[in-house]
């Protein structure tokens, strides 16, 4: 069973701990926009532009009632998604650990913050941000909606390292920024809500689904020989084993938005969703991402501890590690993994690369503004 774990180094320092724990709660102390702010403009909805097997295999994307994806919000959002504004010196954003290039994740196994420190775990790849149906975001689960997951990032002391009042009054007193956000919520009053809503518009449009493999499924290509091996053996439950917890050709997300022990330790040093829940069962458990953009996104696993795509499968062919929490959907555990042969892992590997979506990565709509 494959199962990518590649993490954010949002890595709560400590747990959520450190963060939130003060005294002083930087998101307490946002001012919010006043209630009876009058709306001054109408921004224009924009439909998301949704892959054909996204449209024919899985629901419709989950877009709040509260935060519409508008022209006006998506273009501001990306703006703010690069701007080291909301950082503390100015010189860390979003795109920082998540780049266009790198399915945006990043290529080293840590991230490191404004201060240098280095977190333990890897920056998640964002894409299909709209379809996780469970809700729940970062490799722990932490966040319970994508405008929810962009708030940690500015106060996380090993990452922007700011707080919430001093990123609003660099915006507030920037010379472009209360326009834009009048243009795109009504209101040139700036607050945290508001640039999380924005953030989380510009990522709801990062979506991936033009593939190699989504291609062939469209009819529009063949794929290798090989491909197609690597899909049997991805399926075959006496071989790759992987469809339980990463879907098939009928799940074009690649992922079940679940949490999974995956036999990588036989003891935990960081917890995973058990560090939220504080549930012993969950201990060692993390999100299973998607298999797409495979060829972009190493690192992987939540510790980005394997640097190739080859060790993942090696990991699963004969290095799984028995543990208390480990997921029953191992059944090979006893024997450290599913004992592919070379020939079944050079295939494995094919099918997996074809997962890899070139036209996103190079998407014009989606890079720094």
């Amino acid at each position: 069973m494959i199962m990518i774990i590649k993490s954010r180094n949002i890595l709560l320092l400590l747990t959520l701990t450190m963060i939130f724990s003060c005294a002083k709660d930087p998101e307490k102390e946002v001012v919010e926009t006043p209630k009876n702010t009058p709306t001054t403009n109408n921004p224009t909805p924009l439909n998301l532009e949704i892959p054909p097997l996204f449209a024919q295999y899985i629901s419709q994307p989950y877009i709040p009632s509260d935060n519409p994806t508008t022209v006006e919000g998506v273009a501001l959002g990306r703006k703010l998604f690069y701007d080291p504004i909301l950082s503390g010196n100015g010189n860390q954003s979003c795109a920082t650990c998540h780049a266009p290039q790198f399915a945006f994740s990043e290529s080293t196994r840590f991230s490191t913050g404004i201060d240098g420190i280095q977190g333990n775990r890897n920056a998640m790849p964002i894409f299909n941000m709209a379809w996780n149906w469970g809700n729940q975001f970062f490799w722990d689960g932490r966040a319970s909606g994508v405008e929810d997951q962009a708030l940690g990032p500015v106060v996380n002391p090993i990452e922007m390292h700011n707080t919430w009042v001093n990123a609003m009054s660099s915006l507030q007193s920037h010379s472009v920024y209360p326009g834009l956000f009048n243009a795109a919520f009504g209101t040139s009053t700036i607050d945290s809500i508001l640039v999380t809503k924005a953030i989380a518009q510009f990522e709801r449009t990062l979506i991936s689904g033009n593939s190699r493999f989504d291609q062939y499924l469209n009819g529009q290509i063949s794929l290798t020989a090989l491909e197609i091996e690597g899909f049997n053996v991805f399926m075959a439950e006496n071989r790759g084993d992987c469809f339980h917890c990463h879907g098939n050709a009928a799940n074009p997300l690649w992922t079940d938005n679940l949490f999974h022990n995956n036999g990588l330790d036989a003891t935990f040093t960081d917890l995973g969703l058990g560090s939220i829940t504080g549930i012993a069962s969950d201990n060692g458990k993390f999100r299973t991402p998607s298999l797409r953009n495979l060829a972009y996104s190493a690192p992987y696993m939540h510790d980005g501890r394997f640097a190739t795509l080859d060790e993942v499968i090696n990991h699963y062919s004969e290095g799984l590690q028995n543990s208390s929490t480990v997921d029953p959907l191992l059944k090979y555990i006893g024997q450290g993994g599913v004992q592919l042969s070379p020939a079944d892992k050079a295939a494995l590997k094919a099918f997996l690369l074809s997962l890899s979506d070139s036209s996103f990565i190079n998407n014009p709509n989606f890079s720094q503004p």
